[in-house]
């Protein structure tokens, strides 16, 4: 367990409150990021692009301050981190350096290719991958493709989505790229993709108004020397955790009945590359069946607990909100404050600390007083 004494920072009585809708004698460590400094990547490059620039719900980037606070405190050595809901792969990447060995974990094959791109150990060629994306962007292209069919002139400007899906079919017709040039290539454009892209930072929908009318440009990723035991996947979290271990596992699943491979289909379908059949408006891919979470459904508290009870690590760091039933139907929170508390508990003992943080709504409700709860268990 954490003790005060062991944090940097001075806690006194305005850093508790009090616990969120449960009967408990647990008090929540309220973390107040103004008496913290804390730097991560605060290069800027013009002509690269790091792993957090890309729009992406519940993207823990504004948090890592938080999260860098509450695990820099654990007393036990860290050497293992298993990020097993990754999303953008931010948490991954704060672990990981030469000392931390990081496992790391989406169910989307779009954020896999991103993972391999930026945290394999595997070799690619620099100047071969800049060749390419310099190619890449003084293309000129005419023809219309199955991306501009599909997205074009709703998702993006006709231009650019004609050469979107150019750019992809002539890296799946390469054929003197190793897999990480591949998804070092795929990565630049999905990046790329999402920077033009006629939308609010996710793909349910587009803006009525075409005025996304910036020219599609792939950049290279800037890419760190990485821990040549790293694990990537891309598999259901629970089935994972069967066969792994590691000092720490974070957990960031998702909060509400929002299905991420809904969410994203589009860059789903642009990294996949399978031409699939899509419907309705959003144009999204027919079977959508192997990127459905059960975190999402009536199923996320079983599916928790049997997450829970597989794990095999000296601590669980569980990232939650305390959205509860403040929101609007799909917003609401599939788990309760006590279902994961009771949950955890099973596995060792609880600390939580909580964090402020603006809720993600569709417009619909007016949250306040919005919270990211982190819940440390120190395993038995």
């Amino acid at each position: 367990m954490l003790s005060q004494t062991q944090t940097k920072l001075r806690i006194n009585k305005n850093d508790i409150i009090s616990p969120i809708d449960v009967n408990s004698n647990i008090k929540i460590t309220n973390f107040e990021s103004e008496r913290h400094d804390f730097n991560y990547n605060a290069d800027v490059s013009q002509n690269r692009f790091y792993i957090h620039n890309r729009r992406y719900l519940g993207s823990k980037y504004k948090l890592l301050n938080f999260i860098h606070w509450v695990t820099f405190n654990i007393p036990s050595k860290i050497e293992t981190v298993a990020d097993i809901f990754a999303g953008t792969g931010i948490i991954a990447d704060y672990f990981n350096n030469d000392n931390k060995k990081i496992i790391v974990n989406d169910i989307l094959k779009s954020n896999y290719i991103v993972y391999n791109t930026f945290f394999s150990n595997d070799y690619f060629d620099l100047d071969k991958i800049k060749n390419f994306i310099n190619d890449f962007n003084n293309m000129e292209i005419e023809e219309t493709n199955y991306f501009s069919e599909n997205f074009g002139n709703s998702f993006f400007t006709e231009k650019n989505a004609m050469k979107i899906g150019n750019i992809r079919e002539q890296i799946e017709e390469l054929d003197d790229l190793n897999f990480r040039e591949k998804c070092i290539l795929i990565t630049s454009l999905l990046y790329a993709t999402d920077k033009v892209a006629n939308t609010c930072g996710h793909y349910d929908a587009y803006r009525r108004s075409l005025d996304m009318d910036k020219d599609v440009k792939l950049m290279f990723p800037c890419i760190k020397k990485n821990n040549k035991s790293n694990e990537i996947y891309n598999m259901d979290s629970n089935e994972l955790v069967k066969s792994i271990s590691a000092d720490l596992v974070y957990i960031d699943p998702p909060y509400n009945s929002r299905q991420y491979g809904d969410t994203y289909h589009l860059l789903e379908n642009l990294a996949d590359w399978k031409k699939p059949e899509v419907v309705g408006i959003a144009k999204k891919m027919k079977d959508r069946s192997k990127t459905k979470s059960k975190y999402c459904t009536v199923k996320a508290v079983s599916a928790f607990e049997e997450l829970i009870k597989k794990i095999d690590s000296k601590y669980i760091l569980v990232s939650y909100s305390n959205m509860a039933q403040k929101g609007v139907g799909r917003s609401n929170a599939k788990i309760s404050y006590n279902e994961l508390l009771e949950i955890l508990q099973t596995k060792g003992d609880v600390e939580i600390f909580a964090c402020n943080y603006k809720a993600y709504t569709t417009g619909k409700s007016d949250i306040s007083d919005h919270k990211e709860l982190l819940y440390l268990c120190n395993v038995y």
